[in-house]
Formats: structure tokens, C-alpha cells, sequence
């Protein structure tokens, strides 16, 4: 079987332009369906009909990230020649995405008898902006005007409202039959004889102010056949796949997931940030989160270190641009902050929401510095460091001055903005934080998981100012993040929880919940080793562990409830970073068994694409893994877990300064052998096998070009 996310519908998409229809390729006004593109819906309503009769389905499917296709009948009806027969006509429906959206109409007549008909398309713009469709709470604030241009034979919709302005122009081509407009419909005239086929091509073009977002000339099968014609979509995906680290495997589940994230990962670029061939940066993912975001764009690059460790590039160059330099309450910023979230619509355009952007998130300021460090340590590129250093210190005076609120050394968040996030660790739903009893913890409230990016930060950096030549301040940052480790394992373990608890409050009191935030602590390194041993056996206990991977919130606190966003529910990302975690400490058979769970829960997964999350429900025989009804599908950190999760199987750490690369392989018995193939380290490419014999995991390097040294050590070794 195959578990799909939500209703099922089509989606198709392409940098920050995409479109969701029903299966039968229509839109209802009603939904959440629609063509998107710069956070506006330019199309709110779709629909197909002959002769005033709707179509019946057959069957329909995305044939790839950027194309669809959808098969319909006739119903019987009664045309001016007499009845048509149910399936006599058939329309397939075919739909490719680039800038904007090429649709094929294709009829064919198979009746014995020719045919007259209408074919009637219905269309409706409310260009409402992003965050309306998902409330679904509509404000009209400006002037619709829609013209039917007879000599173009197109349909212009345009939305204007003061100085914003956007424009959908819907324009039929390559017709044999002359298309008219009445009644919100553009109608076309159509007679057949038997077997006579009919097409048309009709263009959705996305005007954006001055810019226009226009459909290809090239219908969907030559799309879809790349080798055909040099299309660009194909050309920028070929780029991508070119670049990454391949994979070859026995097991052929791993290999397809492993394939659909690269497929996933190469679909959500956001080509408006592009600074060159290979620096870009992803949409955090679809439909919700088709922007700029922070914390989601760094932990992303994190993960894609053993694909292709160039993809950070973009979000650290990006990010760095956007680096807040002021105090501004409405949009949560502070001097130093990294951003959490860039949008583009009209709500944001009349900030009305503080998206403009928006610095509400207590996590990212330090991620940054964290993929900083990491990209060198892959890249061994000096330059990102010192290109890098003024924003490295905005950042830390930010940890300094805005992320420790009090001043009593821990890192905590409270939002300013009436328009902002309540929760701003990466759990940020607005009821993600609670104590046992399910109870809400009220602001200012110091995570976990932030005291151990910040350690990770400082130590990081530590070394990276000891390159740039500054040892001593490279010793301050040391030696601040020997007190926070003293300070944190003093007010955050809890012997009765046996675990690291959840937070502190705004009376410094912990919030004993047990939750998966204390993987994190691991990842980081913040953790004692002692007490690192207790956290892994405490989150792989039933209450914890599901079978399909480890839950946001324990089964015994009151607010647990598997079918939430964070309140028990089962992420992906957040089970990579923690198998991450465990392999920094030596724990590998629990690495392999969250490994096992995730990559298990994807085979589930219609084409193992892994959602943003799903159902923190338990495994056993005959269940399977029930999906969060609203999560984003494909979403770039769950489908990059996957890199995560092997990366800490295989215990790969890159030191591209001085040429090497580590790795500590264990791999589990359903694993016995896998190979990645063109490991990008430095200006090297390496091939790296790894096969188990026995109990013993064995490997083999083979350098393709430049000059590395791979080495096995032990990972927790290295780190402690």
C-alpha cells in the first residue's frame, strides 16, 4: 500500500511557482487548491466541462516534480447531432511548471459517428495572499477587473490595491477551434469525426508588478522527453543530480528513498536567490512554505554535507545579507539576528503581517554559525571564514546581548511582535511548549536544545578564530562554553526524568516534560557522556520510541496526542538530528534503529517521499504510518533526514583543511553493504564502500581526483 498526505490532489512545482488541483485536475474555490507563485494564489478555481457536464476521471498522477496529466471521459450527454455515448470522447489534461504553468487540452472522438460539442473552461483569480488560503479568512482589500482581450484571445485577470498589483493572463494558442468568453468561461467549438483528435495549448502567465512569470512554448511531452529539447527546468535538475553524491545498495528500499530526496531536494530550489550555477538555496517546502526561511534552510545544508556540501553556500550568503542591524520590535528583530521567515505577498507588501522579513526564531542566529563551520570543515575553504567573520560577530554579540534575555547566562526567547510566533525553537506551534500536566508555559522560556546550539556555536568558532588568527578571543569563546556546559548540566538534568527536561520557565523552573528536543543536547555536544548514555536509553523507551521513529512529546505527558504538530507527532528531521546525536556519543545500534524506523515508515510513503511529519501512533502488526493530514509534501528536511541518518551510520567527519576525511562504520544487519559514489570533500571526489562480514563493518576507499586521506576513528573519540 501507499499512504498519501492529506486529500489527494496533483501538485506540481518549480522555484517558488507551483499548482495544486484535485485528482481530476480542477480547483475548487473553496480549498486550498490553486497556482501560487510570490506567496499569491493567481488562480483560485478550475474547472472542465462539455456541454455543461462535468468530465469523469479515469485516472491521473504527477509524472515528475514538475509535471502532470490527467484522463477524462465523457458522461452521456445529448449534443446537437443526438446522444453521445459515457467514454465516447476522451481529454487528457496535461500540465507542466516553469516560470508559469503550459496546460495540453487533447480530445480524441472514438464514437463510430462524428461529434459537436462545447468544451467550457471555467476560471477565477482571488489572488489572496498565502496566509489567507491557509486560514482560509479572506479580507478583500482591492479591486478585481477581468477582460476577455478578443484579438489576443487571452483572458487578463488583475488584482490592484494601491501600488501592489498582480495579473494572471490565461491565453489559449495553437487552437483549431476559435475560443469565446461568456459567463466566466472560455468556451471552444468543437466538431470531430471518428478518430479525429483535436489540441490546444493554453498558457498561465504570472505577472508580479513589472515581472511576468511566462509558461514555456513546449508542450508537455517534450518536456517530459528532456532528451528532445534543451529545456531549462531539465537542464538546472541534470546540474543538481550531477553534483550529488550517488548511491548504490542492496536494499533497494533505501536506494529509492535516497533517489526520491535528491528528486525532492533538486525540486525546491528557489532560483530568485541563485548568486550562481551552484549557489542556491531550497524552499523550506510545499505548498505552505514556499519562501526563505532560516532555521529551515541551515539545517537543510547541514544535512546535505555528504551530498553535496556546496548547497550551503547560498543560505549562508543569503542569510548573511538579510543579518538583522536594528531593533524592531514588529518584526521581532535585534542587531545580529538571522532571520526566520521572507515573504512576498500582499499581507507582507502592507505589513500587515511582519514578514518582511521576520527575525522571530531563537535558533537560527546560532545555526548559522554552526553551518558556517561545518561547510568549511567539508569545503576547507578560508575564505567563507574570513568573508564571513563580521557577520560571525554580529551573531555572537546577538547570543550575547538579545538570546540571553536576563543575563543569567542561558539562551531564552519571548516574542515582541503582535504579529509574530509565540514558540520560537524549532517546535514553534503556538501550543508546542507545555509542562507535564499539558499546561502552556508562558514566555520567556530557555529550550534545552538553544543552550546546546549555543555551546556547539562557541566551540565552532573557537577553531575558526584560532585560523583567523585570534587565539585569544578563540579562548574566551572556549572557555564560555566550559561555563554553559557546567551551568546547563546543573538546572537542566532531572534525575527523576532521567533525561535533560524540556525547559526552564520564566521563574527558571524546569519544564519536566520529556520530549525529543534532549537529542538535540547529544548532537550538540553540550552533554556529559554519563549523562548522554541515560538520555539515549530514556527516548528509546515505549513512551518515546514508536517503532517508526521517536516522538516529538512522551505518551505519559497530558497534551500528548499523536495526530498534533508537535504535541507526540513523529518528525523525520528531528530523528536525524538526534540519530546524529547517539552516533556522537557511540551509541550505534540505536543510530541503526532509528535509521530502520524512518526509513521503514517511508516505504509506506507514496514514491518514499517522507512528509513533514506524521502520527506519532505505534507500530504493530498490520498498522502503517498515518500521515499529519496538513503536512508539507515534498518538505526539504524531511526529505534530507535520509542523508543524516546515513551520515551517522556510516560516521563520516570532514576535516578538508588538512585534507581528510573520517569515517566509523557500523552497519546494521537490513544494511549489509552500501556505496556512495562521488563524495565531494574539499576539491576532492571520493568513492567510499562499506560492506559487513560477520558483526564487523569493513570499507574501502577509492580517491577519484585531488588529495584526500580517509581514516576510521572513532566518532565519539573525535568528539570527546
Amino acid at each position: 500500500m501507499r499512504v498519501t498526505v492529506g486529500p489527494p490532489i496533483l501538485m506540481i512545482n518549480h522555484g517558488s511557482t507551483f499548482m495544486s488541483t484535485d485528482l481530476g485536475g480542477e480547483i475548487n474555490p473553496h480549498s486550498h487548491l490553486g497556482i501560487f507563485a510570490d506567496d499569491t494564489r493567481f488562480l483560485s478555481n478550475y474547472s472542465c466541462y462539455i456541454d455543461g457536464h462535468p468530465w469523469i476521471r479515469l485516472t491521473s498522477a504527477t509524472t515528475t516534480y514538475y509535471a502532470a496529466r490527467v484522463y477524462l471521459i465523457n458522461p452521456e450527454f445529448t449534443c446537437r447531432r443526438g446522444k453521445v455515448t459515457q467514454g465516447d470522447l476522451s481529454l487528457i489534461i496535461s500540465r507542466t511548471v516553469e516560470e508559469g504553468i503550459h496546460e495540453d487540452l487533447d480530445i480524441t472522438n472514438n464514437a463510430c459517428q462524428a461529434v459537436t460539442f462545447n468544451l467550457e473552461i471555467a476560471l477565477a483569480s482571488d489572488f489572496a495572499d498565502i496566509f489567507e488560503v491557509e486560514s482560509q479568512e479572506y479580507v478583500r482589500r482591492g479591486h478585481i477587473e477581468t477582460k476577455w482581450c478578443e484579438k489576443e484571445h487571452q483572458l487578463e485577470t488583475r488584482y490592484t490595491n494601491g501600488s501592489f498589483s498582480r495579473c494572471l493572463i490565461y491565453k489559449p494558442c495553437n487552437f483549431t477551434s476559435r475560443p469565446y468568453y461568456a459567463n466566466g468561461r472560455i468556451t471552444f467549438e468543437i466538431s470531430l469525426e471518428p478518430s479525429q483528435t483535436w489540441h490546444t495549448c493554453c498558457k498561465y502567465n504570472l505577472i508580479d508588478h513589472e515581472r511576468v512569470r511566462e509558461a514555456v512554448d513546449f508542450c508537455y511531452q517534450e518536456m517530459v522527453e528532456s532528451k528532445s529539447i534543451n529545456t531549462e527546468i531539465e537542464r538546472l535538475h541534470c546540474q543538481w543530480r550531477d553534483s550529488v553524491t550517488t548511491i548504490v545498495c542492496g536494499n533497494e528500499d533505501v536506494v529509492r528513498l535516497y533517489r526520491q530526496s535528491i528528486e525532492d531536494l533538486g525540486s525546491l530550489r528557489l532560483y530568485d536567490y541563485d548568486f550562481g550555477p551552484d549557489i542556491w538555496l531550497p524552499a523550506a517546502g510545499v505548498p505552505k512554505f514556499v519562501a526563505l526561511f532560516g532555521r529551515d534552510s541551515l539545517i537543510i545544508s547541514l544535512q546535505n554535507m555528504i551530498v553535496h556540501p556546496g548547497f550551503a553556500r547560498g543560505a549562508l550568503q543569503k542569510l548573511g545579507e538579510l543579518q538583522a542591524t536594528e531593533l524592531d520590535e514588529w518584526r521581532d528583530a535585534q542587531p545580529g539576528k538571522i532571520l526566520h521567515e521572507v515573504r512576498q505577498g500582499e499581507l507582507a507588501y502592507f505589513a500587515k503581517v511582519p514578514h518582511t522579513p521576520y527575525y522571530g526564531t531563537a535558533d537560527a542566529t546560532s545555526l548559522f554559525l554552526i553551518t558556517l563551520h561545518e561547510t568549511w570543515k567539508w569545503l576547507g575553504d578560508n575564505s567563507l571564514l574570513q568573508n564571513n567573520r563580521d557577520i560571525v560577530l554580529r551573531c555572537l554579540e546577538w547570543i550575547d546581548n538579545y538570546g540571553d534575555l536576563d543575563g543569567d547566562g542561558f539562551q531564552e526567547y519571548q516574542m515582541q511582535s503582535p504579529g509574530g510566533i509565540e514558540n520560537q525553537g524549532w517546535k514553534d506551534s503556538a501550543q508546542a511548549v507545555v509542562y507535564p500536566d499539558g499546561s502552556q508555559v508562558k514566555a520567556p522560556k530557555a529550550l534545552c536544545e538553544l543552550q546546546g546550539y549555543v555551546f556547539d556555536a562557541w566551540m565552532r568558532m573557537a577553531e575558526v578564530f584560532d585560523v583567523l588568527g585570534e587565539g585569544s578571543f578563540a579562548h574566551e569563546l572556549r572557555t564560555k562554553a566550559s561555563q554553559l556546559q557546567v551551568r546547563f548540566e546543573e538546572h537542566f538534568w532531572s534525575e527523576d526524568l532521567d533525561c535533560y527536561v524540556f525547559a526552564l520557565d520564566p521563574d527558571k523552573q524546569p519544564v519536566r516534560s520529556l520530549t525529543s528536543n534532549a537529542g538535540h543536547c547529544l548532537w550538540s555536544g553540550i552533554a556529559s557522556p554519563e549523562r548522554a548514555a541515560r538520555v539515549v536509553k530514556r527516548l528509546m523507551q515505549p513512551d518515546m520510541w514508536s517503532g517508526w521513529g521517536i516522538r516529538t512529546l512522551s505518551t505519559k505527558n497530558a497534551a500528548y496526542n499523536p495526530y498534533s504538530y508537535h504535541l507526540g507527532s513523529i518528525w523525520p528531521h528531528d530523528n536525524g538530528i538526534i540519530a546524529m546525536g547517539f552516533k556522537r556519543y557511540g551509541f550505534t545500534q540505536e543510530v541503526a534503529q532509528i535509521a530502520h524506523g524512518i526509513f521503514d515508515a517511508s516505504k509506506y510513503f507514496a514514491s518514499y517521499r517522507l512528509p513533514e511529519l506524521f502520527a506519532g501512533t505505534q507500530r504493530q502488526p498490520g498498522a502503517f504510518p498515518v500521515p499529519y493530514i496538513e503536512a508539507n509534501v515534498p518538505q526539504g528536511w524531511a526529505a534530507a533526514s535520509v542523508f543524516h541518518l546515513i551520515q551517522a551510520i556510516l560516521g563520516l567527519q570532514a576535516d578538508a583543511p588538512h585534507q581528510l576525511l573520517y569515517v566509523d562504520p557500523h552497519l546494521p544487519p537490513w544494511l549489509p553493504e552500501i556505496e556512495l559514489q562521488q563524495v565531494e570533500i574539499g576539491n576532492s571526489r571520493v568513492d567510499l564502500q562499506f560492506w559487513r562480514h560477520g558483526e564487523v563493518t569493513h570499507w574501502d576507499a577509492v580517491v577519484k581526483s585531488g588529495e584526500v586521506e580517509v581514516k576510521q576513528q572513532s566518532y565519539f573519540r573525535r568528539n570527546f
